[in-house]
């Protein structure tokens, strides 16, 4: 009898898609599948997810992954979880049925609880306990609000009757039927004691959450249960989960304290691994669970720009001056410079180090010379000036010197935005072979757990590198160009 080769199947259930991916021992990816899923938006300022559509995407994503890979799911050794963080649900115990469309971590409909806990004076608290600034964001007062709106929800969930998860918590009890969460994804909820390493009562009772209805907490590496045998035609054990932005750093084979990766999507996220010790920041970053291999956790610092590749898409969609995207790179090297324009892409407000939610998009420094190729070149800069005052605040927080930075996502297949980067930043850019770093580090978990590989050492020599950009920039340069961008998001600010 032929054995057959093994491999892992890799649930990444993101924003706006479904997608599976099945890596092999390499880490190369033999097959794929993605599917997106709508958009709800029931009014200004508000997200939300059906459930169902999620979890039906994401079983239809996985079946089809299987079969792209031209394996049979009796070659799955084991599955593992990464996900969209802070989108929260409520579902019933007994039936699997949501009572309420997902809130997503997009949705700012809990603005007003943060302020009354802000003017409580418990922001120090919950920072403290928690690493996270008091935000609408997380997980936490999404909760507040829908036991707020829905008092029925809420005594349903103290007599036991509903359960409260993330999306991995969903993804897991549909699976497998436990009701559980790793670390990652408990320490964006607003409601874990990242020192302890559990929920906290006292911020229970600041959100007037009922314990009864949160998840266990295990290992991001580690057994969460085996799917029901119906779901792929045998069972498979899950062993493997974590929040998307912990997973790439995971994925990047960030081991080493010091270690960073800076995703650009949407957004951008910068996360530097810290070693066993959470960091508290004094630049606004945030402290945040890395993984938990079972032997204790990692931590990490975590930096979010709210626009980044966001800001092409609005000159293409909402301004008109691209037709594709990718358009941006030629267009911005088709000038010198920027001809001394700034563009601050503020749309939503300012993400880390500066979490100024009333500070809106700005441009200074428009002449009657300047063309839709200065405003392509200073888009793509603004990310990367952006990227670069978190490396700065990472580096000041940590005492660690950061020589380099890998990076993922969409717009790093821009190499005019990756030199700039290096060049503005003074730091090399290191992009992998394999770019799904999110799934790839989900793959790890659990196939670190299955046995699949032996350890990070193994994994670490999958790492291959793409391509690397070096600063070449000359440093007189480079000062004024940051002095200029810091002028620039000192003007956005000072409009109100």
């Amino acid at each position: 009898m032929t054995i057959k080769e093994q491999y892992i199947l890799a649930l990444d259930q993101g924003t706006t898609s479904s997608r599976a991916i099945i890596f092999n021992r390499d880490g190369i990816i033999i097959g794929v599948k993605q599917i997106p899923f709508k958009q709800i938006f029931p009014q200004p300022g508000w997200v939300e997810h059906d459930p169902e559509e999620i979890w039906a995407t994401q079983l239809a994503a996985a079946k089809q992954a299987i079969a792209a890979a031209q394996i049979e799911s009796e070659q799955i050794l084991a599955i593992g979880i990464t996900n969209q963080r802070e989108t929260s649900l409520l579902w019933e115990k007994d039936s699997g049925k949501p009572v309420y469309n997902a809130i997503v971590w997009q949705c700012r409909r809990s603005a007003g609880i943060c302020q009354e806990l802000r003017s409580a004076g418990l922001e120090k608290t919950i920072r403290g306990k928690t690493g996270l600034v008091l935000d609408p964001y997380f997980s936490g007062t999404k909760l507040s609000w829908l036991f707020r709106e829905r008092p029925d929800l809420r005594r349903r969930a103290e007599r036991g009757d509903l359960l409260f998860g993330t999306i991995d918590s969903w993804l897991i009890y549909k699976l497998t039927g436990r009701h559980a969460t790793d670390p990652t994804n408990a320490s964006r909820t607003l409601l874990f004691d990242i020192h302890k390493g559990d929920w906290d009562d006292e911020l229970l009772a600041v959100m007037a959450v009922p314990r009864i209805v949160l998840p266990e907490v295990l290992p991001s590496s580690g057994l969460f249960g085996v799917t029901r045998p119906e779901l792929f035609g045998q069972a498979i054990p899950v062993t493997g989960a974590a929040g998307d932005q912990q997973a790439a750093l995971f994925g990047h084979a960030c081991f080493s304290p010091g270690e960073a990766k800076n995703t650009y999507g949407t957004g951008c996220f910068t996360l530097m691994n810290t070693g066993p010790v959470p960091v508290a920041s004094e630049h606004n970053l945030l402290a945040t669970v890395a993984w938990d291999l079972g032997k204790g956790y990692t931590y990490a610092l975590e930096g979010s720009v709210f626009i980044a590749g966001a800001v092409i898409q609005w000159l293409r969609d909402q301004l008109g001056l691209l037709t594709e995207s990718a358009e941006s790179e030629a267009l911005a090297r088709s000038v010198p410079d920027t001809g001394g324009v700034y563009l601050v892409p503020a749309f939503v407000g300012l993400g880390a180090p500066y979490w100024d939610s009333d500070v809106r998009g700005t441009v200074v420094g428009i002449t009657r010379g300047t063309t839709k190729a200065h405003f392509a070149r200073a888009a793509l800069e603004a990310i990367a000036y952006e990227s670069r005052d978190l490396l700065e605040a990472m580096e000041k927080d940590s005492g660690r010197a950061l020589a380099s930075i890998k990076a993922d996502g969409g717009a790093s297949a821009n190499s005019f935005l990756m030199q700039f980067q290096a060049d503005i930043s003074g730091r090399s850019v290191v992009l992998p072979e394999v770019a799904e770093t999110t799934a790839l580090g989900a793959a790890y978990l659990a196939g670190l757990a299955a046995g699949y590989w032996s350890s990070l050492d193994e994994v670490k020599k999958n790492w291959r590198k793409k391509r690397e950009f070096k600063p070449t920039m000359a440093q007189a340069l480079r000062q004024d160009l940051v002095s200029g961008w810091e002028k620039a998001v000192a003007a956005a600010r000072s409009f109100r």
